[in-house]
């Protein structure tokens, strides 16, 4: 019987790490506890059942780190449930709405869909692509997942990496105007803790970008004072928690957004 339920056990971690990858290693550590006592009770015989245990060991202590009580994995998804916790049904988005912005970015917005639909509380994006720590090193495969809310602003973006065959997690954290950011190395090791004015004021400019190209219908918001440039072009000003911000954006032929520039951004890229 106790063979039984390792090995049915073990059948059930190995679905779950697929199902449930942020808590599969809970029932993998139940498994290989159930199979390493099946395997002492007949040592002389089931000894080498051990092998495939330390190579499973060493699988669920990798899960414990990356998604454990002390990953930056769970302190990214009990942020971004605190975040969404307070999101409530709103009114919907109307042409009333747009009445003091500058015509480029009404024309924006109405171009994005978003006049007639709920306005924006929150937004999510996945993001899979290569990174770089500096323009000569090596390309990095990463794959991230980011949650930002508008009321209030808010930005959480956590972010798995490889680099030189190591996984890096990282956990870029924007609340209350407070911008920090974390980085492990095998879900155990700090390489990068930081934090600070200088990153406050660069992440905000990061979340008026990304309000702006993720979900323009929050372009309404209070926070923003527009001033025109040219017949493409349109200065911003962003001030939120006490940090302002300026961005100029250019807008094409066909309304689209198609360059953001801003030089509140000091010492990150």
């Amino acid at each position: 019987l106790v063979w039984l339920l390792a090995a049915l056990s073990l059948v059930c971690a190995a679905l779950l790490l697929f199902v449930w990858p942020q808590g599969w290693w809970i029932v993998g550590a139940a498994a290989l506890l159930l199979s390493q006592l099946a395997i002492v009770a007949a040592w002389k015989d089931a000894r080498f059942g051990t092998i495939p245990n330390v190579i499973l060991l060493l699988a669920v202590a990798y899960g414990f780190l990356l998604h454990g009580p002390f990953s930056l994995n769970l302190s990214y998804r009990k942020d971004v449930a605190r975040s969404l916790g307070n999101a409530e049904n709103t009114n919907v988005l109307t042409e009333s709405d747009l009445a003091h912005l500058p015509p480029l970015v009404k024309q924006y917005v109405r171009g994005s869909g978003a006049v007639g639909r709920p306005r924006v509380r929150n937004f999510r994006a996945h993001f899979r692509g290569k990174i770089r720590s500096a323009p000569g090193a090596r390309w990095m495969p990463f794959t991230g997942e980011q949650v930002n809310t508008l009321e209030p602003p808010s930005r959480l973006f956590l972010m798995d990496a490889t680099m030189m065959g190591l996984p890096l997690q990282a956990y870029h954290r924007y609340v209350a105007a407070n911008a920090t950011m974390r980085v492990k190395a095998v879900g155990m090791v700090n390489i990068v803790s930081q934090g600070g004015p200088v990153m406050d004021q660069s992440e905000t400019v990061t979340i008026f970008n990304d309000l702006c190209f993720f979900a323009p219908g929050g372009l309404i918001d209070p926070r923003i004072t527009w001033a025109p440039l040219s017949d493409r072009a349109v200065h911003a000003t962003y001030t939120n928690a006490g940090h302002t911000i300026h961005a100029d954006l250019t807008f094409g032929a066909t309304g689209d957004l198609v360059n953001f520039s801003s030089d509140d951004r000091p010492g990150l890229a």
